[in-house]
């Protein structure tokens, strides 16, 4: 994901919140015992909500956890890696579908680096459509997202202007690859920054 070209350069992605928790459709929770922790157990849903139908597939198979292996591609053509995870889950009595890409710490002095995402179906368009949040680059991004063949591509415009193309590829049960690529020349040309190696993490696994 390009957003900013420092974000594209030193970060590892992420997204959300709502994969770390888990609770059914309903109402505020009574009685928790965390009061910090209350937000995360209403904001995560267990599944799609009904008046998705069909729609609800396109992301919905990427709900859990991803291991990721990173590769951040600079313009003269070096690649840097780097380790983390991705998590998808519902949200919002499963209206939306939230993700984090997560980097972990490269030193012991570093912070982790998150971003996440908010996908959901526009009522008007029917088509998915993504609020990119990365506070930490003061970076938010909207895109809409189409199934394109045997892929899923998501389509923008960065904090600069510059055409985002960011796309789930080789989609498969337990593994897909993410490509983002940025045009500067109104979508002439596309130069791939970023591509993400992701398999799921089995039930039970550790990072």
């Amino acid at each position: 994901m390009r957003t900013v070209r420092t974000f594209s350069r030193g970060l590892a992605v992420i997204t959300t919140t709502a994969a770390l928790g888990a609770c059914t459709h309903g109402p505020t929770l009574q009685g928790t015992a965390s009061p910090a922790g209350d937000m995360v157990k209403v904001l995560a849903a267990s599944g799609p909500h009904p008046s998705l139908g069909p729609q609800a597939d396109l992301f919905g198979r990427f709900v859990g956890t991803w291991d990721a292996d990173y590769s951040f591609i600079a313009e003269d053509g070096s690649i840097r890696h780097r380790r983390g995870e991705v998590l998808f889950g519902w949200v919002l009595d499963g209206h939306a579908l939230q993700d984090i890409f997560l980097g972990y710490p490269e030193s012991g002095s570093e912070e982790r680096r998150m971003v996440t995402g908010l996908r959901w179906v526009d009522p008007k368009s029917g088509r998915w459509t993504l609020a990119f949040v990365a506070p930490t680059f003061d970076a938010v991004i909207r895109m809409e997202a189409l199934a394109e063949g045997d892929r899923i591509v998501l389509r923008g415009v960065d904090t600069k202007g510059a055409l985002l193309r960011w796309s789930f590829n080789d989609i498969q049960k337990n593994s897909f690859v993410w490509r983002g690529e940025t045009s500067h020349d109104g979508g002439k040309t596309w130069r791939l920054e970023e591509e993400h190696h992701m398999k799921r993490r089995p039930p039970g696994g550790a990072g």
